[in-house]
């Protein structure tokens, strides 16, 4: 099988991660509840993953960084903790918009048909009874980046906090907290930072500490009735994923060794494909394509063919795995007009390589003029 669904999940993951995964599970026992030595090395790999999470994102302090199941987990904490009015934009997956539905009290900025964000439309958005905006660095759906460090020039000023959604972007694109200004930074470990599934976290900025939406046993404080509220324990009740986080420590210290060669070699394969097959005739395609940055994601469609039989046949006939249908970004399927037909998401990595991107461009062409028989 050529994997190219790598904006759901990476794979395959570095041998690294899989050494580490398999060796927490033979030597580490429950952080913070013992004082033996396989339950203080589980500890120091948590920490030590801290560190690394706190560095990957430009924040000073790694007791800031709470880890969770995943950017989902970590973004209904990041949404639970505001009470006013939130601002998002029509780029937004299903983890931030199904808590702001169950919420209330926000808005949708419009995108245009490209899926692009005009910085004017949404400063316009902020009024005076707005507390957050919550955006996605990354459309997981076009791939477009939206400028982060102005997004969070415009929350300054009108002294709104800015709640990042790093899922498509973290260990592809940098991230600063400092810069950004950002109160909280939400991000998967399972996507570019090839860390195991059930792996992610949340990173708060000085003064932000969200409200509960677990409680239970932390490894301190056991007398009192109430959780603890001193960060890392406030947001991480219960036994942390000790084997995951070792996992996922092993990726940030992969990516870190690749230098940004992994986004560079992935970015020109994206590209490369684009460019293979923008001119086949019944191919659409999706996204600003022209962006001097952008994550490496193609998606199309294939007049006259569903999106999901695209993807069946892509795997059946030519075993490239693909993603097709809604990808949890409704408001931007309304915003490509994709809502009925979904679309095709090719997403690649720096473990493709150029012939199967070849491949890929000869599968779409024949499905394309064919008609998929």
């Amino acid at each position: 099988m050529i994997y190219m669904d790598n904006a759901a999940t990476t794979l395959p993951k570095p041998q690294q991660v899989i050494d580490a995964v398999v060796y927490a599970m033979q030597n580490y026992a429950n952080p913070s509840r013992g004082s033996y030595d396989q339950a203080l090395d589980g500890l120091r790999c948590l920490m030590m993953a801290r560190m690394a999470v706190a560095d990957l994102f430009d924040c000073d302090n790694p007791m800031n960084v709470a880890f969770t199941q995943n950017a989902t987990h970590a973004l209904n904490i990041a949404i639970g903790g505001i009470s006013g009015h939130v601002v998002t934009t029509a780029s937004s997956h299903n983890s931030v918009l199904r808590p702001l539905y169950k919420r209330g009290d926000f808005s949708v900025v419009p995108l245009d048909k490209k899926g692009v964000l005009n910085l004017e439309w949404f400063e316009r958005s902020i009024t005076d009874n707005t507390e957050a905006v919550v955006i996605s660095h990354a459309s997981n759906l076009t791939g477009n980046v939206v400028d982060i460090n102005a997004i969070g020039k415009i929350c300054k000023n009108k002294g709104v906090k800015l709640i990042i959604d790093a899922a498509q972007t973290a260990g592809l694109i940098p991230i600063s907290m400092k810069q950004t200004g950002a109160s909280a930074i939400c991000f998967s470990g399972h996507k570019s930072l090839y860390g195991p599934q059930g792996t992610g976290g949340i990173v708060l900025g000085n003064g932000y500490i969200p409200k509960q939406i677990l409680v239970g046993g932390s490894g301190s404080e056991s007398f009192s009735q109430t959780h603890p509220t001193v960060m890392p324990d406030a947001l991480e009740a219960g036994t942390q994923n000790a084997h995951g986080i070792a996992g996922l420590l092993a990726g940030i210290n992969y990516i870190n060794q690749l230098d940004g060669q992994a986004f560079a070699k992935a970015d020109k394969l994206a590209r490369q494909f684009a460019n293979g097959i923008k001119d086949i005739p019944n191919v659409i395609l999706y996204g600003d394509l022209d962006a001097p940055l952008r994550t490496p994601v193609v998606t199309l469609n294939i007049e006259g063919i569903n999106s999901s039989d695209v993807a069946a046949i892509l795997a059946e006939k030519y075993q490239i795995g693909v993603r097709a249908g809604a990808h949890c970004a409704p408001l931007m399927h309304k915003t490509l007009g994709t809502q009925k037909t979904g679309a095709v998401r090719f997403s690649f990595s720096h473990f493709n390589d150029e012939q199967q991107i070849s491949l890929a461009i000869q599968a779409v062409k024949q499905i394309a003029l064919t008609g998929g028989k």
